[in-house]
């Protein structure tokens, strides 16, 4: 079945339903009208989908940048879809889980592959802990880290799980390595709808790899910055040049390092906050990110920016006296904020976070 370039699988259901065309245009009504909250970003994308425009508008996160809205082609989302289900051995009649809100690319694209592909699709309202109710077993699903720390008890009631959104921690990483649940990181944008690349992080003996694979069609390069550009034809008429700091390990391999927006240069050495922040995360319970502030002898110094309320003094020498951190590495000064600003998406907006430091 097609509308537009809408196509909708005549084996897709939706929490357990089946629909004709007709049927699920309704349905979109319905919940627009009658629908909670996340019900109603459902039902408004349906009805985007079902329409006869061959784009629909796409909100960015906002998490490196003001957020914008993009059209997407949805002949394109329905190539990313399929590039999905050939990557993960995706089935007709498979089942899938949607715990991530319709308003963003991750919970559009979950709706897109299961219409595509031909998937029973559940949705349950997206929650810091989705399985919670839950006892019914998946095939598929996508959660963000903050899900999956709180679903570790019945994780294994889905077979594949991808995580995006934002880094895993190290000690969520080692929470996961036995579970049966096959876990894979991605790596993608709102521009590239959602992942072009993932990584497989437990069960395995190396403890997951620290490389991003390309899914199909998809192959990489990188500009004179040292930034990933992406070539993927099926899902963007055009490469697209991201901000990220990779190293290359072929055409269809990378290690991600960090964003070059966040990069501080600190007396003539190169930090990455992201790969910094991998290491503090056990010495800290609370919310926390790195950033360079300008100084004169430096450049830039390091600095830790803590949430909540905490002895910023005995943290910093705990640090200074820890085998985890080198060098440079080791932040100059250590700040405390009372609560971070996010984004739309929950994410801690550091640019406008750092402004809340009283220096």
């Amino acid at each position: 079945m097609e509308t537009g370039d809408g196509t909708v699988h005549f084996r897709f259901k939706l929490n357990g339903i089946s629909y004709t065309l007709p049927q699920l245009r309704e349905l979109a009504y319905n919940l627009v009208k009658e629908g909670s909250s996340f019900e109603k970003s459902i039902g408004n994308f349906l009805a985007d989908w079902l329409n006869e425009k061959p784009t629909i508008s796409v909100s960015t996160s906002g998490s490196t940048g003001t957020p914008k809205n993009i059209l997407l082609q949805k002949g394109q989302m329905a190539n990313s879809a399929l590039a999905t289900g050939n990557y993960f051995d995706l089935k007709v009649g498979n089942t899938a889980l949607l715990c991530l809100p319709a308003d963003y690319i991750a919970g559009k694209m979950m709706l897109v592959r299961a219409m595509v592909l031909g998937l029973e699709l559940d949705y349950v309202e997206p929650s810091s802990n989705p399985l919670a109710e839950l006892s019914k077993t998946y095939d598929f699903a996508a959660m963000v880290p903050l899900q999956l720390e709180n679903s570790l008890e019945k994780i294994e009631n889905i077979k594949t799980l991808i995580v995006g959104g934002a880094a895993l921690s190290r000690k969520l990483h080692e929470k996961i390595q036995k579970k049966r649940t096959a876990v894979f990181e991605t790596y993608g944008m709102t521009e590239t709808i959602t992942h072009i690349a993932v990584k497989r992080i437990n069960g395995l003996p190396s403890s997951g790899s620290r490389s991003f694979k390309a899914i199909s069609n998809v192959s990489f390069s990188i500009d004179d910055r040292d930034c990933l550009v992406i070539t993927a034809p099926h899902i963007s008429n055009k490469p697209v040049i991201t901000n990220d700091i990779v190293d290359m390990v072929s055409e269809t391999e990378f290690e991600w390092l960090g964003r070059i927006d966040n990069v501080i240069n600190s007396g003539g050495v190169k930090l990455f906050p992201e790969q910094i922040e991998a290491k503090l995360i056990s010495f800290l319970n609370h919310r926390f990110f790195v950033a360079g502030l300008p100084n004169e002898i430096l450049g830039e110094k390091l600095v830790l920016v803590v949430e909540g309320d905490m002895k910023t003094d005995e943290l910093l020498q705990l640090l200074k006296e820890s085998d985890a951190l080198k060098g440079f590495e080791i932040p100059k000064n250590v700040y405390k904020v009372s609560k971070f600003i996010e984004t739309e998406t929950g994410k801690i907006h550091r640019k406008k976070s750092l402004g809340l430091v009283k220096f």
